[in-house]
């Protein structure tokens, strides 16, 4: 069984991956700082994150296979990352509010044994219901917003503010399952195999 090693502080990539492999891998977090990249759109933006952070983490291991992972949401051409505060996710919510965003998650699995490096991004439609300042204020009390990229978890209570979505759901969350398991195997690491 090869070490399988999450570059990522994220608890719901935690929960992802525990979701195909159980807990057959470890975290190691990244200690790469996620600066804004003057000309880069957000595609670029996040596979340059993901890439960074698995290299990063990399030089700490002489084998095994890394995953890191960094997602936006993009609102009519604004990259939206986490929140800062309790005002920024209200700002963010309402500028959501009713529209179509895209969820954009940059993806790297990096073979530390070989050196091979796979970087890919995953675009998810997402409709946001019509907010209500109501709604937006109930819904940053409950904090849930704070740590999350675009300022809404589909997969907690942010999930009644999403009318549909077109695409990859686990991508929204924060790790496309199927790509990733598709790079995996491409790897030699056969998902159904590992217990």
């Amino acid at each position: 069984m090869r070490r399988i090693v999450l570059a990522s502080a994220s608890p719901r990539r935690k929960e992802l991956l525990v979701q195909i492999i159980g807990n057959a891998f470890e975290v190691c977090v990244s200690s790469y700082d996620e600066a804004p990249q003057p000309g880069m759109d957000a595609t670029e933006l996040v596979v340059h994150h993901s890439l960074s952070k698995a290299r990063d983490v990399a030089v700490k291991f002489d084998s095994g296979i890394i995953i890191s992972a960094d997602t936006v949401v993009l609102c009519e051409g604004k990259v939206l990352g986490k929140p800062h505060s309790p005002e920024d996710a209200k700002e963010m919510l309402s500028a959501i509010s009713g529209k179509v965003v895209q969820a954009i998650t940059g993806m790297t699995v990096l073979d530390v044994d070989s050196g091979s490096e796979v970087s890919v991004s995953e675009i998810t439609d997402v409709k946001m219901k019509k907010m209500s300042s109501g709604e937006i204020s109930s819904y940053v009390r409950s904090g849930e917003p704070l740590d999350k990229a675009g300022a809404f978890a589909i997969q907690g209570k942010g999930a009644i503010l999403v009318e549909s979505i077109n695409g990859d759901f686990f991508n929204v969350v924060g790790l496309p399952l199927f790509k990733l398991a598709q790079i995996l195997e491409g790897m030699g690491v056969h998902v159904f195999d590992i217990e």
